[in-house]
């Protein structure tokens, strides 16, 4: 079980998710949107092996935290994941995009003298501008464009620069999603949740249940699912063994 994009802290009872996800041997990413939170889930979280903790600032919260980049920067050499990052370009944040692309800029520029790092990035109405970042920072890392929603076109640009895509049971469930994820080479494919803002019905999605997405995602691809679910497994570990500036050992094993 693979769920590279959670919100864990934001649950009602982030002790208890942590708890049940252990139990159940998941992976999970743990992204956060400042890194005063990163902080505090790191310390919620503890040891566990197999739940980690990105270092995030929040393009939705960009406009009035912009000057935490300096900490964010400031912490990155202790963080082996940076997310959630990135743009958003829809009108209720569309105001404060010039000041996210310079933020998204710093933090990539700070990537880059790293050596790298794995990204989990906000793109929504902003995959472009997203792009144009990542193709200015190449050096950046490993960039992972978490529940994609642009175009087909701009999936095929994503990948042409290097991206990977994490994509969940929320975004499978609309055409336009559909046709985004069919799009996807599944050899950058890594499932993801999005909770606790995602949800199955009247409650959030649980970090467990990323992968209830293989199946539909197979028959978009016309692969075996049992296939599939082995190459998002082989996926994570390619990812985890990625970063050349960090001691190269298995973050998962998946």
């Amino acid at each position: 079980m693979i769920d590279l994009h959670c919100h864990i802290d934001l649950y009602p009872d982030p002790a208890a998710i942590i708890e049940e996800a252990e139990a159940r041997g998941a992976f999970v990413l743990a992204v956060t949107t400042t890194p005063k939170a990163w902080r505090g889930t790191r310390r919620i979280v503890g040891e566990r092996r197999r739940i980690r903790v990105a270092l995030g600032l929040h393009p939705e919260v960009v406009a009035d935290r912009h000057g935490e980049v300096e900490l964010l920067c400031a912490m990155m050499p202790e963080a082996r994941y940076i997310g959630e990052v990135g743009l958003d370009g829809s009108p209720a944040h569309r105001a404060s995009l010039g000041l996210q692309i310079k933020v998204f800029d710093r933090i990539l520029r700070e990537c880059e003298k790293l050596e790298g790092r794995v990204l989990s990035i906000h793109s929504r109405g902003a995959a472009d501008r997203v792009i144009d970042a990542l193709e200015r920072h190449p050096r950046a890392g490993l960039p992972i464009l978490h529940w994609f929603s642009g175009t087909v076109s701009q999936v095929e640009r994503a990948a042409s620069a290097g991206c990977w895509f994490s994509i969940g049971p929320a975004m499978m469930r609309s055409a336009k999603g559909r046709d985004l994820a069919a799009a996807m080479p599944l050899d950058r494919l890594l499932t993801e949740t999005d909770a606790p803002f995602a949800r199955l019905g009247d409650r959030p999605l649980y970090p467990w249940e990323a992968m209830d997405c293989v199946a539909d995602l197979a028959k978009l691809h016309r692969a075996d699912p049992k296939l599939l679910f082995d190459t998002i497994k082989n996926n994570l570990k390619r990812m985890a063994e990625w970063q050349p500036a960090l001691a190269k050992r298995h973050d998962a094993d998946a």
